[in-house]
């Protein structure tokens, strides 16, 4: 029993699955307490509110430690569920609570216990009530996904960092040159001068030190033209980084339908690879009409979860997860026989016309399948009176 709820415990903090409600809550509540609570930090910055609602602030500050306590024991207690890493329970535990997320729960509650026992500027406290934000990057995807990019782009974005290091040092060593005689307080020295190198590289320019020789002038000039295109790399980097992320989101997410999918599953990893490639996800509402009879048939469907009901006599027909449809019109290349709603949400893979050929010629195992079944629903739809 305590095996049982180990596991499920873990499977809500730590992997909730697409469809795994309690896992989808637990992440909306704790994204919610995180903000709230930076917002009660902001909140008691002015005076007037600490004063009135000194004790609401503190009561509402012991229940988030509470609840952050709770869980980070949580986590460190079922941390042993992670079947990659294996060993020594207390080794894989002391491994955890070394992660940089584990030391971001441990910095998000510790403070306040320490305060209890040693003399804490209640300022210093502030700021690492408002670290409780880094705990968001564990419960937003966006967030996640920033800080994988990031470290993937590591060495480019350090590369770029040195390239603007250099070109900052050369600015600032340049222009005390140019302007150490004319301007001795402002360009004093090469430390002194990086303040205006770093706002003219930037292309802030507050203009509080400017050149003022004609050849200082023109230097800034040219160091605000390299400054454009320099600091246009990151920008670029980050971004090319965000686009393969994404896809590499969407693909494995597509993979991991297509692998749970009855008519895929005994297929191998790599050609699950390729008809993923294939596929689209698509999540619809209840009521939604997803083909109407009658209409041109350009794609068939695969239900991932949900359930949708084919409206065929004498009664509608529901399909659930792991039940496809709309491979008739395709196969006979007729139009829509029927017309399917969405009973519920659903969660769709939708393969075009183009695709479903392309597949049907590289799986010919897949095409006797969908024959077969298609041959079953004509005859069950023949006996009812019409065809579908």
């Amino acid at each position: 029993m305590m095996a049982l709820l180990k596991t499920r415990i873990f499977e809500i903090i730590e992997s909730p699955e697409p469809g795994d409600w309690e896992g989808r809550w637990f992440d909306r509540f704790m994204i919610v307490l995180i903000l709230a609570n930076v917002f009660a930090v902001v909140l008691e910055t002015v005076a007037e509110l600490a004063l009135a609602y000194g004790d609401f602030f503190l009561g509402f500050e012991v229940f988030s430690v509470t609840i952050f306590t709770i869980e980070y024991l949580s986590r460190l207690w079922v941390c042993t569920e992670d079947k990659t890493g294996g060993g020594h329970p207390i080794i894989v535990r002391l491994k955890y609570a070394l992660t940089p997320g584990a030391l971001i729960d441990l910095v998000a509650f510790l403070p306040f216990y320490l305060s209890m026992f040693l003399t804490i500027d209640l300022r210093f406290m502030r700021i690492f009530r408002l670290m409780r934000l880094l705990k968001l990057t564990r419960y937003s995807p966006a967030l996640e996904s920033f800080a994988t990019v990031i470290k993937s782009e590591s060495r480019t974005l350090g590369a770029a960092m040195l390239v603007m290091a250099i070109l900052l040092v050369f600015a600032a060593s340049f222009v005390y040159l140019l302007e150490k005689k004319t301007q001795p307080e402002a360009f004093a020295s090469i430390p002194h001068s990086m303040w205006w190198a770093l706002a003219t590289l930037t292309t802030v320019g507050y203009g509080d030190v400017t050149p003022a020789t004609l050849g200082g002038k023109l230097f800034g000039a040219v160091i605000m033209v390299l400054g454009i295109g320099m600091f246009a790399l990151p920008t670029g980097i980050l971004a090319t980084g965000f686009s393969r992320e994404i896809r590499k989101r969407e693909f494995m997410l597509t993979w991991r339908l297509v692998a749970g999918t009855p008519l895929f599953s005994h297929l191998d990893a790599l050609r699950i690879a390729e008809i993923a490639n294939l596929l689209h996800p698509k999540k619809v509402p209840s009521g939604y009409t997803i083909v109407k009879h009658g209409k041109a048939a350009h794609s068939m469907y695969f239900i991932v979860s949900g359930e949708v009901e084919v409206e065929v006599p004498p009664q509608p027909r529901r399909l659930g997860a792991g039940d496809f449809f709309g491979e008739i019109a395709l196969l006979t290349e007729s139009k829509r026989t029927a017309t399917v709603t969405a009973v519920t949400e659903c969660q769709l893979l939708i393969l075009e016309v183009v695709d479903f050929r392309q597949l049907l010629d590289v799986s010919p195992e897949l095409h006797d399948l969908l024959t077969e079944a298609m041959k079953d629903r004509l005859a069950q739809l023949k006996a009812a009176g019409q065809a579908y």
